[in-house]
């Protein structure tokens, strides 16, 4: 039945492998024990592919460089975990008749075959792949299995993970099952909640603890939404499952802790921020959650109106002076900066950042994450930073009077620097400023702009209805019927299907406000004007309000005149 070669053989014969690395291989063998493959594999003496080759010719097996996961079986895999599929590096394709074909990397592992001929009545058929193109087919298959059934616990790897069938409606029904506190649903249900956060693109999770109740909430696309009501009993032992996961100390209740949690969930890289605070009715959680793999690093791809990117670009490419990026907590101030550095990354710029916490790793800049436990602050960071000879510093946000001064001397003495502040809009930027005691020549001098960002739902394209806003609705985002009319006529409300989980919207897209500074403005900023006074001056210079920006997408058909008035509000002008 099988090829007499011996693998050893096979290898030289397609010159995968040099015939003293066989030897040296086959020696350990005989000293060690192993199979020739492993320690050939160990040794980089032989690439994975060249060794499934050799396997498929021995064994007389199909070998196969990739799977498309979009021709997976979805009821072969109905009975089987995620975890189990990778550990094990099995993935069943197709039934015909009493055999199933299966994806494997190790056609040589009977265990493995023995439990797939026994959970699916059928006698399994290897096919060998390698391991890298195995693990991402069975990745994107779980993946679209979630997808199409709308399983609520697979996919989670990781962390510890019990299966649940897809027909579950609710996730709280997981505890509800039980009796007892037993610790196997608890883990189930924090698993759950982790896997449909993700699925439903969810950007943080609620834990909150009511006098009789407990509630869990996702934001979603910036608005918050409750999705279970776990039994109350079962309080202290979600918080301390994810405490566990957090390495937090589950017994510390009277004092707020903050950790992070690192998951992967149907091949995504998750990290998940976690913080605790004692509340009246036991501590709450907020997990913050950030796709590693979903992180935007491109300018042009942010959806900014040309104009504000092509200044954008301009002003990243400055020698020296402060650029501000300002919008309150999870307005997209970190993605925009990471962004402009991403555009200025080349070899020839020494670029440097000093973060809390660092939320992606940026390939060829140095990141620092600050620890005020130690006494490592944004302040004593970039002083420290300030002699590595940088070109660009990123300083994640000024928070007192020292850092505006370090991050002001720095630019004044050649450095180009990126920072963020908390202000309701751009012109906000320098009176902040001037209030935390920066002189105000230094401010004048230093800040060549300041952009003010905030994020608003996208309409659901599957589901978006069109109409005819009335005059009365347009002037609420300084639009007129004419506006509408060259843009044929009407535009877009939120409607609500499947596709959306019946929001009527899908994703956020930036809307955008920038002040360059001006002569006008700089004078403003020298006699400590108001904001509003320094904004007026901005907008006979052309600027456009967050407002404005958002009627622009109004009229582009990518939000509602609802939505932009929800996440602005009107100035004083």
């Amino acid at each position: 039945m099988f090829n007499r070669l011996k693998l050893g053989e096979i290898l030289l014969e397609m010159g995968a492998i040099r015939e003293a690395d066989l030897q040296s291989a086959l020696d350990t063998q005989t000293e060690k024990g192993g199979r020739l493959g492993e320690l050939l594999l160990a040794a980089r003496a032989c690439e994975e592919k060249h060794l499934a080759l050799a396997l498929g010719r021995q064994l007389g097996c199909d070998v196969k460089d990739s799977i498309n996961p979009d021709e997976v079986d979805l009821d072969l895999i109905a009975r089987l975990s995620l975890r189990w599929s990778r550990e094990s590096r099995v993935l069943p394709l197709f039934a015909i008749g009493d055999e199933v074909v299966v994806a494997v990397a190790d056609p040589l592992n009977l265990r493995t075959l023995d439990q797939l001929r026994f959970v699916l009545q059928r006698e399994p058929v290897p096919v060998i792949v390698p391991t890298q193109p195995l693990l991402d087919a069975i990745n994107a298959a779980f993946d679209r299995k979630l997808r199409v059934a709308g399983g609520l616990t697979e996919g989670l790897e990781n962390v510890e993970t019990k299966h649940q069938s897809d027909d579950v409606p609710e996730i709280e029904d997981i505890l509800v099952q039980t009796e007892g506190d037993d610790e196997a649903p608890v883990i189930q249900f924090v698993n759950s909640l982790f896997v449909r956060a993700v699925r439903e693109r969810t950007s943080d999770i609620h834990i909150e603890p009511a006098e009789q109740s407990l509630h869990v909430r996702y934001r979603i696309d910036g608005v918050l939404k409750e999705v279970a009501q776990p039994p109350k009993r079962f309080q202290s032992s979600i918080i301390a499952r994810i405490k566990i996961m957090a390495g937090l100390d589950i017994a510390e209740r009277r004092l707020p802790q903050d950790g992070r949690i690192r998951i992967k969930i149907a091949g995504k890289d998750i990290d998940v921020r976690v913080a605790t605070a004692p509340a009246t009715h036991g501590e709450r959680i907020t997990m913050r959650l950030l796709d590693r793999s979903a992180v935007l690093l491109d300018l042009d791809a942010m959806d900014m109106a040309p104009d504000i990117l092509g200044e954008l670009k301009r002003l990243a490419m400055l020698p020296h002076g402060i650029i501000l990026v300002t919008g309150p907590t999870g307005s997209g101030k970190t993605t925009t900066l990471y962004a402009a550095l991403s555009y200025i990354n080349t070899p020839d710029k020494n670029i440097l950042t000093v973060e809390d916490p660092v939320e992606y790793q940026l390939k060829g800049i140095s990141q620092m994450q600050v620890n005020a436990k130690i006494g490592l602050t944004f302040a004593s960071g970039l002083r420290s930073y300030l002699r590595h000879d940088p070109d660009v510093i990123l300083v994640g946000e000024i928070r007192d009077q020292v850092t505006a001064d370090i991050a002001i001397e720095a630019s004044l003495t050649g450095h180009l620097v990126f920072s963020t502040l908390h202000t309701n809009d751009s012109a906000g930027a320098f009176t902040r400023l001037i209030e935390m005691g920066v002189e105000p020549f230094l401010v004048a001098s230093s800040v060549q702009a300041a952009l003010a960002q905030r994020l608003l739902r996208r309409l659901c394209r599957e589901c978006r209805e069109p109409y005819v806003p009335s005059a009365t609705q347009l002037a609420e985002i300084n639009l007129t019927p004419e506006d509408v009319e060259r843009v044929g006529g009407h535009v877009y409300r939120a409607n609500g299907c499947a596709t959306c989980l019946n929001t009527g919207y899908s994703g956020r897209r930036g809307i955008y406000e920038m002040l360059v500074m001006n002569e006008e403005v700089n004078q403003l900023i020298m006699r400590k004007e108001d904001a509003a006074t320094i904004k007026r001056a901005a907008l006979r210079h052309g600027m456009r309000t967050l407002r404005d920006d958002g009627a622009l997408k109004v009229l582009q058909g990518v939000t509602s005149i609802e939505e932009v008035l929800r996440v602005t509000k009107e100035e004083l002008a």
